[in-house]
């Protein structure tokens, strides 16, 4: 499992040019699967990010988790985060996982987030979504598991 965290002042999701899902502070995250992902791993990833201590604090020190500052969650799923581009100039995605297991775990992931009492919001497993945010800070953590 991979998930790329941006920390957001707003962000949105459309498909079609329809709104789907919108937030104002929290976190944009970009997830992705691989056959091997387990409960456990999932589990963990969802409890890491909603403890995550990534939001300024009176100090302008990083030292406020998303609960702290009542963020919310625009969780949108990307399979290109396992591009393999070790060869040739177009990557190879053969480390995604499959699709239907993939959207199962996309959906698990995402009720183990609201598990942690956050609100979130999310785009279309594997639909072409144009996502439109403001990276505050800026703050992009990659977590792989």
């Amino acid at each position: 499992m991979k998930v790329v965290i941006q920390r957001v002042s707003k962000a949105k999701v459309s498909v079609d040019n329809e709104v789907l899902g919108q937030i104002d502070q929290g976190f944009c995250l970009l997830v992705g699967f691989a056959d091997e992902d387990t409960d456990e791993t999932i589990e963990y990833m969802a409890r890491k990010i909603a403890n995550m201590r990534i939001f300024s604090n009176s100090d302008d020190k990083m030292n406020l988790s998303i609960k702290d500052v009542h963020g919310k969650i625009l969780s949108i799923s990307q399979f290109t985060l396992y591009a393999d581009t070790k060869h040739g100039n177009r990557p190879s995605f053969t480390g995604a996982g499959n699709f239907a297991e993939s959207k199962q775990k996309y959906q698990q992931f995402n009720q183990e987030l609201v598990k942690h009492d956050l609100e979130v919001a999310t785009g279309e497993f594997g639909a072409d979504m144009q996502i439109d945010l403001t990276n505050d800070g800026p703050v992009t953590i990659i977590m792989e598991r």
